[in-house]
């Protein structure tokens, strides 16, 4: 039936992600198509796709963000499905309605659930109304300071300020008085207007109460045809740099076995109260004093931080995405066990994370029993300004956490790049931190770290 209704499937991204479905693409008998800019062009997605298709320049609005150049790609080439992957277009629900016009299998949730999350206010309210815990927060968007204060007031400092749409932690700060909430709102607005189109008199900008000491826990979702919503567990992703992810890890070592049943169970009726179809990821921030969660979002699409998932269910989340997408409705059992931790290796400066893209001269990847690389790139390739600096992901798995660390520190040693700046001593230094070491941490280890060496 795959073979019948797929038959071939343009990827419509680039890099690790492209690989890696690519890979599952081609295991299963179908054919792989590439998308790729003028300065993607040596990198090894291309080469490894049965077809490549040229779609334009370096900047991404007139390549991988150009619909119709994708679509034209995609009838050219005889595409009869169109995977997004993450980020790009992956959660434009008019690009999800444009492939299904056309006549093509969307790889993803339907159009309206992808309208329906996409706004994180709407989210928000959607969610309360299905009995999903929420933070106290601003139910409509918030337009101007002024009204931004009186919101404020209203739920108390401190208070999370970040944009109603969009993800990956822009724009998103905290603000702990009325002169903090000035600046806040200003970057929140500017990060609106600059990605969701708003205009600068009038963006959508969402407020919440912060939490002093939170995780950031997320619960992996699949929706089946017939309305059938299973949770596939969680992963802990409270490693993070300017609100956002760099480590993330399976199972969460930071909540209760309650709390973990109650946020899987929540995570169901999020997805139902939608109707939620394919993989999708529940975000939810957890008190990590009072063991208690809310919900935070919900990403419509396949995450960066899907292996981890992946390795402790030894499921192949990319497999599901399709077999669903097709009309079929696999026989799924979460039963997730051992311990899994990714390592998202960027082309960074390991102290102050700004970019440092470059070509890579030398690339050596680690291998052996527990250890596995989805990377975008080899040595010869350059990391070029135009993208996230996202090179690679590190991923090991152990029967428990402590063999999950050790993995995780004869790993990063062994991985060697060089030519750009990479974040790898960070991942080094991470692992013998007695925080991340003991699983006793939160949003705000890193920071604490930069304070230490500052």
């Amino acid at each position: 039936m795959l073979t019948e209704t797929l038959g071939s499937v343009l990827i419509a991204n680039r890099g690790e992600i492209a690989r890696r479905i690519i890979r599952t693409v081609k295991r299963l008998g179908l054919r792989a198509i590439a998308v790729h800019s003028e300065a993607d062009a040596d990198l090894p997605f291309v080469r490894e796709a049965d077809e490549a298709v040229l779609i334009g320049p370096a900047n991404p609005a007139q390549s991988y963000l150009d619909v119709a150049k994708v679509l034209e790609a995609a009838r050219a080439t005889g595409a009869r499905a169109i995977h997004p992957g993450y980020g790009f277009l992956a959660e434009n629900a008019a690009f999800a309605r444009a492939v299904i016009d056309a006549g093509m299998v969307w790889i993803g949730p339907a159009p309206e659930a992808i309208d329906k999350m996409g706004d994180k206010i709407n989210a928000r309210n959607l969610m309360e109304a299905a009995g999903v815990p929420v933070a106290a927060g601003t139910r409509e968007p918030v337009t101007d300071l002024s009204l931004a204060l009186k919101a404020a007031e209203n739920i108390g400092y401190p208070v999370m300020v970040k944009t109603a749409g969009g993800g990956g932690g822009i724009g998103m700060s905290v603000a702990h008085d009325d002169d903090g909430l000035q600046k806040a709102y200003e970057q929140a607005a500017r990060a609106a207007a600059r990605f969701s189109g708003d205009a600068l008199d009038g963006p959508a900008v969402l407020l919440e109460r912060y939490i002093e000491r939170a995780r950031h826990v997320e619960v992996q979702i699949l929706g089946l045809p017939g309305g059938r919503v299973v949770a596939l567990g969680e992963r802990d992703c409270s490693v993070q740099r300017r609100h956002q992810k760099v480590v993330e890890e399976s199972p969460s070592p930071g909540i209760s076995p309650e709390l973990r049943e109650r946020m899987l169970a929540a995570a169901v009726r999020v997805g139902e109260a939608v109707g939620y179809l394919g993989a999708g990821t529940v975000e939810c921030l957890v008190d990590a004093d009072k063991q208690d969660f809310v919900f935070l979002e919900m990403n419509t699409r396949l995450q960066v931080e899907h292996p981890v998932t992946e390795l402790v269910t030894g499921l192949d989340l990319v497999e599901l995405q399709l077999r669903v997408a097709a009309g079929e409705s696999p026989e799924v059992r979460a039963e997730p066990s051992g311990h899994a931790i990714e390592f998202r290796v960027y082309a960074e400066d390991p102290k102050r994370f700004f970019p440092g893209p470059g070509t890579i001269t030398a690339w050596d990847e680690p291998s052996g029993d527990g250890v596995r690389v989805d990377s975008g790139y080899v040595a010869g390739n350059t990391v070029t300004p135009f993208y996230d600096p996202l090179m690679a992901k590190l991923c090991v798995y152990g029967s428990d956490r402590a063999e999950a660390l050790e993995l995780g520190r004869k790993a990063v040693a062994e991985f060697t790049v060089e030519g750009p700046k990479n974040n790898l001593p960070f991942c080094a230094e991470l692992l013998e931190n007695a925080e991340f070491t003991t699983g006793d941490y939160d949003t705000g280890l890193v920071a604490r770290m930069r304070a230490r060496t500052a």
